[in-house]
């Protein structure tokens, strides 16, 4: 671990760390479903419904040219996180899930044709299955699934087999939310592209995580949500390559996105503004940049403490005999899932509760992935910056004491 990485100032910038629940100080190890906020973004939001409240673009008013330029200043703030060619590129949605459904419904709805396919993996969370569902439904298209090897990771061999002339997508998660998987995406990327194909990443679980390049991947859509990354919920993020998004009708219509409207037909805005039908999340988009400026003045050192917690995790639980991991990739973020033997994923999450530790239990919006697993559910323990070792402890030391209660 770093030297230049002290963690207890960082933990003093997170209001909701300082509480107790259940009469113990709160445990927080549920970072994959969403993560806590820091007093920065939670004053970036408060200072513009203060002092800025208002709607944006096309106003004459100080308020809306205030709101204006924070919101476009936010949407340039996640052009430089990812490394968009141009904040053009840069779309705002409500989370990853809205993020896929928007490629889905204006792009492949459009594009997709009977017997095309689409390439998806088994890791997938819902948001990245269903929408592909819906589409190969109304399209005649097909879905074909890249299996896992036995530890957890992606078999390649399989996507090698099933990439074909006849692929026409590649959606795929850069990390798995249910076993902290990391994939070779890039490698993935570089071999669809060879054909041709147009490729998409659910970079939900990987943006608190791993740095992100999006020119580097050469991926040609890229979604995100805030709120995984130390940001606020209902904002979240859809990148596309500017060739793709002009030619790319608008999923949903009405105000804003629109150059002019008459009763003889309407002329559509250009990207990114096409695809952001009415008032938009202000307040959300400047506390995302808020958590975006908070990660970049992060001291060096704070992904080598979160790997560092990981194994220390990792160590611990293979010391209690009655914990099996499920899934042992060769590369993961702090995500683990676990199996308790006899001991029940809710009860066990319900029992941790009462000791003031917040872990996330059920499928994980995984459900095809566990049924391969042949599994209802796990016990899913997420880690955060924020974390400590002395927590990760006293975590092991609650899960030691379970049997005791069964």
């Amino acid at each position: 671990m770093s030297s230049d990485f002290e963690l207890a100032p960082i933990r003093a910038q997170f209001p909701a760390l300082q509480q107790q629940v259940n009469g113990h100080p709160l445990i927080y190890l549920d970072n994959a479903a969403t993560t806590q906020k820091p007093g920065s973004v939670l004053q970036a939001m408060d200072d513009y419904y203060r002092h800025h409240n208002a709607n944006v673009h096309r106003a004459s008013h100080t308020l809306s040219t205030r709101a204006t330029q924070a919101f476009e200043s936010a949407r340039e703030r996640v052009q430089r996180f990812l490394n968009a060619r141009s904040s053009q590129e840069v779309i705002w949605t409500r989370g990853t899930t809205e993020a896929i459904n928007l490629v889905a419904h204006s792009w492949g709805m459009n594009n997709l044709q009977p017997g095309d396919e689409i390439l998806l993996s088994v890791l997938e969370h819902h948001a990245n299955i269903v929408p592909w569902q819906q589409v190969a439904t109304r399209t005649g298209a097909v879905l074909r699934v890249i299996p896992l090897t036995a530890n957890g990771d992606l078999d390649l061999a399989a996507f090698h087999a099933l990439l074909s002339p006849r692929t026409r997508l590649l959606t795929i998660a850069q990390v798995s939310n249910a076993l902290g998987t990391v994939n070779p995406v890039a490698e993935l990327i570089r071999a669809a592209k060879a054909v041709g194909v147009v490729t998409l990443i659910d970079g939900a679980q990987a943006v608190g995580h791993l740095s992100v390049d999006v020119q580097a991947l050469g991926c040609d859509f890229y979604a995100f949500s805030g709120h995984k990354l130390y940001g606020p919920t209902g904002i979240g993020v859809l990148y596309g390559r500017a060739e793709l998004l002009e030619q790319m009708p608008p999923w949903q219509t009405g105000g804003e996105m629109i150059e002019r409207v008459s009763f003889s037909g309407t002329r559509f805005n250009r990207p990114p503004f096409r695809f952001e039908a009415g008032t938009p999340p202000i307040a959300e988009a400047i506390g995302l940049a808020a958590a975006l400026d908070f990660l970049a003045a992060l001291p060096e050192g704070w992904r080598e403490h979160e790997a560092a917690l990981l194994q220390l995790l990792l160590d611990g639980l293979q010391q209690l005999p009655f914990i099996k991991l499920v899934g042992r990739p060769n590369q993961r973020v702090g995500v683990v899932s676990l199996r308790l033997g006899e001991i029940h994923p809710q009860d066990a999450g319900e029992l941790l509760d009462q000791m003031g530790i917040a872990v996330r239990v059920g499928h994980h919006c995984a459900m095809p992935l566990m049924e391969s697993l042949g599994l209802e559910g796990t016990l899913r323990i997420s880690l955060a910056l924020y974390n400590s070792e002395a927590e990760i402890e006293a975590l092991l030391a609650a899960l030691a004491r379970l049997p005791e209660f069964f």
